[in-house]
């Protein structure tokens, strides 16, 4: 008390949802409970992060709270350089807190080095930082893992006063404080007193805290759960961080006097401390980095003269005055708000990617719908020949920075960053950190785990949860009746659904975005504290945040689809030199036809089954048509793409509310289909500003309902300034009755939610043309660069393979003296490209294409001696031969595989008596000159399966055939699902393949892995594959034990089963019956025989099989061609062991070895 009045207590020690599985406390919902409680302030302090700062900030000054910023940051032991195990284990607590601006830039730059230096299991600061960056804050010694009470707790009460007078001294009189804490804890009633005694000592002032993760009591259940998510335990089990008592919740003034009232100076002091916090955050003022001008001319000057000249080369020296009119009129507004520079940065790097020849895409997002933008080369597409409106990217009106969204080559985009890196300084450039949340279906999984529940009622439960983006848990409750039914009538369901709404929407981890990249004029981490994700360096404010804080922000995004463009160009060039993307019709009507038969596979955005259809069913005519697909194409507006269809084909009925609309709508048949359009008609039918009309649509999109019951009236009849001027006449002043005005506002209302940004879509309708005019042109060139992007995905591979077939393009197996690193184009053929082979790395890849530089490989033999180097390895060369890519050199596979292991020996040994100098002169002359062939024996060829079998190890696929091939028509006849479209179009809003969906499927068994469950019951997972992908088929115990004899690798199956899809992995299917494959097969002409496979047949339980090593003897003392395979029991697979001359003798030792039911003959 101080001259009788008795101050409030304020909360200096809180953990928000930010501490990361370790707090509980939404921001939000935290705001309004310390409102609540009528506290006027608080603190936020995670853990050893600041990721909520802003958002807490923002809240807080919302809600009329004070909002002081700080941070529990982990002090090392040591340095935070020292990280040796065991000695640097341990760490201290310490709470910072910020008193301005200057305590602010200190604190941050420290949780940036605890990350970026100091990071050790936790990121950590220590004294040294302390002392130079101590400025501005106000500490408090923390809980009991604060340095005080672990040295009290040790008993070194000498230790923790020594420790205590170094942090006074450092931090100043005033600005150190002991912090006492009373959660019930044992261990805090034992260094109680000693606290109080060390304050009274030393004159370091007291202040109570209460260790805040959660808002209410009964929220601790909530702790529990979060702290077992980040764990992997289940709520019960020893964790290490639970709580022992419930005491961690925002308490109020009264609950922390009685707890504290021994010592009420230390709950007086949060207020003192409060008083001295007040840092304020400056939001909107732009802080572009510096950005240098030749000749240090005028900024705006430069980019002016960049412009024009940009719209002389586009249009000629005369060009139309509307484009001369919008251009002056984009500058003044570009100039007027600051974004010359923004321009000039952009612009910078877009110039350096395409002097370095790395393909840029045309635009993205709402800057494609500036002139400026296009005339100085950052887009590419004309903003007025597709009616784009400037103000929606910018305009006087608009409160936020605007955004350049850059698509680059996947492949080289990295090299953009770079180059910015190096322009502006490594510390002045930044990737940002994203959050992973709970989402609904997450959050059931996650909870469910954590309480212990079966997997299949989680499972059941989750999948009640409709796929739709944003979903929440209360939203699925009133739109699913499954749901709501479930949860009022069984009572474990019901508590699941519960604790997963409360933690739904929390972050549960934090990543790095994968495209923005923030770039500051002085070091990042003067402005916002930095942490390390995957070993990037990244800002610890989310994208929004720091737009908020006027920084720049640019999305750097690879898209595969400019790689895909530029390969196939690269690949026409060869026949076509003069050919370039230029030269595309934007009007060819072959490439309209063949979007219009949905033959699309391969082109941009029209792939899936789905978008096919609608092509179909509108044959597009122009680019608008592509437009507007692809603006339709979603969720929401779907509902229009019949209407746009059918009047795109009946002009006539068209039906528009008045006749101000006619002329914006008109393009999309009288469909709102556009974000523009809306803009466009508070403009003409309203009076609108553009800018004005922005923010309307802003509102609409986010439902803000206050700002909307305004605007209906604005929009209806007009509004005024409190001068009497008019700010816009309204609908009726322009001749539309009342009621026509109140439905068009109801149908912008309606649709601006859904409404499409059109420059955004403009721009990737044109990529999707263009790789369609390629496939309708250049098939091959464009099928090979496609198959080359999609290396990493043998289901893709597969997919566009079946393309080719379909389109009667060969796909050719890789050869040594044809591929290519990708796929290539090979006399109207596609090449099997080398990186697609297993064990070939890059450099030997360059190795095999560079030496065949002059001539071919002829031989085996000649191809091992020329590519013999550090790359060469007997696994590459293995996969070379199993593949096929050295058929045709003289031997089969059968004897290069045989052979194999003889020629690296002797390679081998031929550079050792190089390198020991041991060859003679008569050595040089006689081997060197001509070196003796390596001896093949005559080894008959691998049969077919084996073949098929070694192609499908080395690349994931078949080659030379297919275990199905046969059954083509018969999968067709049955009406067999088709792997590769489950697998692409599962879970699209318009797809058939929904969520327990029945199927039938006809395919190999590729694989079988076999488990036993919680209550030893046998099941297993197939890998089920036929001609165009591989799925994975769920057996569950009843049904495995009844067809466990069916269920064998190599085996072609019937299966009848449902769809299982989930958030988080790929569709699989659930199996309701398996059986046999169907006698009446319908062969194909040309599909090979099997032929049987001879050889002796060697059981065995493992690699580890000492025996083995009895068998490479016996094949050294015995060489000769018969085939040796060993069938593993530990995998259940056989595999080629080489060969052997065969006899009696040489059976009868076998069997003496391996025991003679171990071992078959086949002749």
């Amino acid at each position: 008390m101080k001259g009788g009045k008795r101050l409030a207590f304020t909360h200096l020690h809180l953990h928000t949802e930010y501490s990361l599985l370790d707090g509980a406390c939404r921001i939000g919902e935290l705001v309004d409970a310390v409102k609540a409680k009528g506290q006027t302030a608080a603190a936020i302090t995670d853990h050893g992060v600041m990721y909520g700062v802003i958002d807490f900030y923002k809240a807080a000054k919302e809600a009329g709270i004070k909002p002081i910023i700080g941070c529990e940051c982990y002090v090392a032991a040591r340095t935070r350089f020292d990280k040796v195990h065991g000695l640097d284990n341990e760490r201290y607590h310490l709470i910072l807190l910020c008193k301005n601006e200057t305590g602010y830039k200190n604190l941050i730059e420290m949780v940036s080095k605890s990350w970026t230096e100091g990071f050790y299991t936790k990121p950590r600061i220590d004294r040294d930082l302390i002392e130079k960056h101590h400025e501005g804050l106000i500490a408090l010694s923390a809980c009991l893992a604060g340095e005080v009470p672990r040295a009290l707790l040790r008993g070194d009460y000498d230790g923790a006063k020594n420790t205590a007078l170094w942090y006074n001294d450092v931090f100043g009189q005033g600005n150190y404080y002991i912090e006492i804490q009373n959660h019930g804890l044992r261990e805090e009633l034992l260094i109680f007193n000693d606290l109080i005694r060390l304050s009274k000592e030393t004159g370091i002032p007291l202040v109570a805290t209460n260790d805040t993760h959660y808002i209410e009591k009964e929220d601790s259940a909530v702790q529990q759960v979060l702290i077992c998510i980040q764990t992997n335990h289940i709520v019960g089990e020893e964790t290490g961080l639970e709580f022992k008592t419930q005491e961690f919740y925002l308490k109020g003034e009264n609950e922390m006097r009685e707890a504290f009232s021994a010592v009420p100076e230390a709950l007086e002091n949060t207020q003192v401390i409060a008083d001295m916090c007040n840092l304020e955050f400056e939001f909107g003022k732009t802080k572009l980095p510096h950005f240098e001008v030749p000749n240090q001319m005028d900024h705006f000057e430069y980019f002016k003269r960049q412009c024009f000249y940009g719209l002389y080369t586009h249009f000629g020296d005369n060009p139309p005055q509307e484009y001369v009119d919008r251009l002056n009129y984009e500058l003044s507004v570009i100039n007027e708000m600051g974004y010359v520079d923004y321009y000039l940065i952009v612009n910078d790097f877009i110039q350096y990617a395409k002097s370095k020849k790395i393909p840029v895409g045309p635009g993205r997002g709402s800057g494609a719908a500036s002139l400026a933008a296009y005339c100085i080369g950052i887009t590419g597409i004309d903003p007025m020949k597709y009616n784009l409106l400037f103000e929606r990217f910018l305009n006087p009106e608009r409160v936020s920075m605007p955004d350049f969204d850059v698509d680059f080559c996947y492949v080289r985009r990295q090299e953009v960053i770079d180059y910015v890196i190096r322009k502006y300084g490594y510390d002045h450039v930044a990737q940002i950190v994203t959050f992973g949340t709970l989402a609904a279906r997450a959050a059931i999984r996650d909870v469910g785990r954590v309480l212990g529940l079966p997997y299949p009622t989680v499972d059941s439960v989750a999948k009640q949860i409709p796929n739709e983006l944003k979903i929440t848990i209360d939203h699925a409750l009133k739109i699913s009746p499954e749901l709501k039914a479930l949860y009022e009538s069984n009572e474990e369901t019901k508590e699941l659904i519960d604790m997963a709404r409360r933690v739904e929407g929390m972050p549960r981890h934090a990543s790095t975005h994968a495209a923005g990249v923030v770039i500051t004029r002085d070091k990042v981490s003067s402005y916002v504290p930095l942490a390390v994700n995957d070993e990037s360096v990244v800002t610890q404010f989310t994208m929004t945040n720091l737009e908020a804080l006027g920084l720049l922000k640019m999305d750097f995004l690879g898209l595969r689809t400019l790689t895909v463009i530029d390969d196939t160009i690269k690949m026409i060039r060869k026949r076509e030199p003069d050919f370039s993307a230029e030269k595309i019709d934007i009007n060819d009507n072959a490439t309209y036809e063949m979007l219009s038969s949905g033959k699309t596979d391969g082109v941009f955005q029209f792939e899936s089954a789905g978008m096919r259809s609608v092509l179909t069913r509108l044959k597009p005519q122009s680019l608008e048509d592509l437009i507007a697909v692809i603006s339709l194409y979603r969720p929401g507006p779907a509902d229009s793409i019949d209407t746009y269809i059918n009047n795109r084909h009946h002009p006539e009925q068209t039906v528009y509310k008045c006749e101000q609309v006619k002329d914006i709508l008109s393009v999309t048949y009288g469909c709102m289909v556009y974000q523009e359009q809306v803009m466009q008609i508070c403009r003409k039918v309203a009076g609108y500003s553009y800018g004005r009309a922005d923010l309307v649509r802003r509102a609409m999109s986010k439902k803000k309902v206050d700002v909307m019951a305004k605007e209906r009236e604005n929009f209806v009849h007009g509004l005024k300034d409190e001068n009497g001027n008019v700010l816009c006449c309204g609908a009726v002043a322009n001749g539309i009755d009342e009621k026509t005005a109140n439905e068009l506002f109801n149908e912008m209302s309606n649709f601006a939610k859904y409404a499409f940004n059109k420059a955004h879509a403009a721009a990737y309708a044109f990529v999707s043309y263009q790789t369609a005019y390629l496939k309708c042109h250049y098939p091959c060139e464009l099928l090979a660069a496609t198959l080359t992007s999609v290396l990493d995905s043998t289901g893709k591979i597969t997919a566009y393979i079946d393309e080719c077939s379909r389109l009667s393009i060969k796909v050719l197996p890789p050869h040594v003296n044809e591929s290519t690193e990708g796929f290539s184009v090979s006399g109207g053929a596609i090449r099997f490209g080398l990186l697609a082979v297993k064990n070939l790395g890059r450099g030997f890849i360059r190795t095999i294409t560079e030496k065949r530089r002059n001539s071919p490989y002829k031989s085996f033999d000649e191809f091992c001696r020329r590519v013999y180097g550090k790359d060469f390895n007997r696994r590459a060369v293995e996969s070379l031969i199993k593949c096929g890519a050295l058929d045709g050199l003289g031997l089969n596979r059968h004897q290069m595989i045989h052979i194999l292991p003889t020629v690296i020996t002797q390679l081998d040994d031929d550079k050792r008596k190089n390198i020991a100098g041991q060859i003679g002169f008569f050595d040089v002359d006689s081997s060197f000159a001509q070196p003796e062939q390596f001896y093949a024996p005559k080894m008959e060829e691998f049969d077919y399966e084996t073949l098929l079998e070694y192609e499908k190890e080395v690349t994931g696929l078949y080659l030379s055939g297919h275990p199905m091939e046969k059954y083509k028509e018969l999968s067709k006849k049955i009406g067999a699902d088709r792997i590769s479209e489950i697998l692409s179009s599962a879970g699209e809003y318009s797809s058939k393949y929904k969520d327990n969906t029945p199927v039938l499927l006809l395919g190999s068994i590729a694989s079988v892995q076999r488990k036993v469950t919680k209550s030893n019951a046998a099941m297993c997972f197939i890998k089920l594959e036929d001609l165009t992908g591989t799925i994975e088929c769920i057996v569950f115990s009843k049904l495995y034990t009844e067809k466990a004899i069916l269920i064998q690798d190599g085996n072609v199956v019937l299966i009848r089963g449902r769809l299982s899809l989930r958030e988080d992995r790929e569709a699989s299917v659930i199996c309701e019956s398996i059986e046999p494959n169907p006698k009446n097969i319908i062969q194909s002409e040309d599909a090979p025989k099997k032929k049987k496979r001879e050889g002796v047949f060697i059981r065995v339980k493992d690699k580890d099989d000492g025996r083995l090593q009895k068998l490479e003897t016996l094949k050294k003392i015995f060489p000769g061609a018969f085939p040796v395979y060993c069938y593993f029991e530990s995998t259940g697979k056989y595999e080629h062991c080489g060969a052997l001359d065969f006899s009696e003798p040489v059976n009868a030792e076998l069997e003496f070895v391996f025991g003679e039911d171990n071992i078959a003959v086949r002749k």
